[in-house]
């Protein structure tokens, strides 16, 4: 072996030397390899293609395991790993609800084909054609314009099943003029009073109380709190943490006002925005909201939950976006201002999955400036009804996961 012989050296300084020379050695030959590969490829990009689908990565994504239950069962189902966004599930019922496309293609040939075909979908009359001419152009060119190529994890709030609507009507059956407002408070005696403030500037229509008192003062209870909240027209009750010791987050906990439910989620890698390099400040406008990777009952359950949250409209002239990122029972948050720009010389065409240049975003570029805070949360309890001093029954609880590739959420 070559690379032997160099532990035979008893000099340090020579064998030292004799590693670099193996060393650069291997990455001349690599990098020759590499160039040599891709000039072959160059001229036959068939073999690119068949190396990028052979060298797929594997994950614990990829590596996902589902539960074999039905998606409309009952309370069965609610801790279950279930794909409820199951891309091959809606593509079956999109397709039953269209017509027969053998039928289309026959009446716009000209055949009479009266029966069974929907009329909003071909028109076999070609005086209408010839007389909108110009209409049926546009449609045809807004017709033919490819839809987005880039990858989408976001979670459809849309989709309301029935047995998640009937456990849980207030989070999935809000009214259209639905406003939330958010009472926001602490743990007993905590000294988390700057990073509730900072809630405050978070989630819109929002109030802090604080729930710290002197020794002999009288405790109020969560049940009480929500009480008091819930004859004060307040929507939610969120209520901060502190870890044992510290003087950092280490909880979140948030009830759905009047009756529940109420969810208990862990916090880790808390950092406040003034402490992000380049932040920026936020303005008072209504964010946007962008959820991903919300897939199973429990997973679209708390989606709902974060979308109870904030306004139903937000104000776009503010460029403020909110993402809640779920990956591996892990929600990642985030605060950002974006900006659209136009695309520098010095910066890369953006490429789809496949590599190929994006249409539709050759010369525009979205900025983005966070703005705090950040920080991660784990769903670890979502209880029935509000929180009890003891014998507390809850919906769902974590810690029963035996298998690393099975998620909750």
């Amino acid at each position: 072996m070559v690379g032997s012989g160099a532990f035979r050296i008893q000099n340090k300084i020579k064998r030292g030397e004799q590693h670099r020379k193996q060393k650069s050695i291997k990455e001349n030959e690599k990098r020759d390899l590499k160039h040599k590969r891709r000039r072959q490829e160059d001229k036959n990009p068939e073999e690119r293609a068949r190396r990028v689908a052979k060298n797929v990565p594997k994950t614990l994504e990829s590596k996902r395991t589902w539960d074999d239950a039905d998606p409309d069962a009952g309370d069965g189902a609610f801790g279950a790993s279930i794909d409820v966004l199951n891309p091959k599930r809606r593509k079956v019922e999109v397709e039953q609800s269209q017509p027969d496309e053998a039928a289309v293609k026959k009446q716009v040939e000209g055949e009479e084909q009266d029966d069974d075909v929907d009329s909003m979908l071909g028109d076999s009359d070609d005086d209408n054609e010839k007389d909108d001419g110009e209409d049926d152009g546009e449609d045809d060119e807004r017709d033919a314009r490819a839809p987005s190529e880039a990858p989408s994890m976001a979670t459809d709030v849309g989709l309301t099943p029935e047995n998640l609507s009937a456990r849980f009507p207030g989070l999935f059956n809000l009214a259209e003029d639905y406003e939330p407002k958010v009472l926001i408070t602490t743990s007993i005696n905590s000294m988390l009073h700057d990073e509730a403030e900072m809630l405050t500037e978070l989630f819109p229509n929002s109030k802090y109380v604080r729930r710290s008192a002197h020794a002999h003062a009288y405790k109020y209870s969560v049940r009480e709190i929500s009480k008091y909240a819930a004859a004060r027209d307040f929507t939610h009750v969120v209520i901060l943490n502190q870890a044992l010791h510290k003087k950092v987050p280490s909880g979140l906990d948030i009830v759905f006002l009047p009756h529940g439910p109420m969810f208990h989620f862990s916090i880790s890698n808390f950092v406040p925005g003034k402490k992000l390099p380049g932040h920026g400040n936020a303005t008072s406008h209504f964010p946007e909201l962008i959820l991903n990777g919300f897939r199973t009952p429990l997973g679209v359950v708390a989606a709902h939950l974060f979308k109870s949250l904030f306004p139903p409209r937000p104000e776009i002239e503010g460029r403020q976006v909110i993402t809640l990122h779920n990956q591996r029972d892990y929600i990642f948050f985030r605060r950002h201002r974006y900006i659209f720009r136009d695309k520098r010389a010095t910066e890369k065409v953006i490429q789809d999955v496949d590599g190929k240049p994006m249409k539709g975003a050759e010369e525009i570029r979205a900025g983005l400036q966070e703005l705090g805070p950040r920080f991660t949360m784990k769903l670890r309890r979502v209880d029935k009804g509000i929180q009890r001093a003891s014998g507390q029954d809850w919906e769902w609880s974590a810690h029963a996961e035996k298998v690393r590739t099975r998620f909750n959420l």
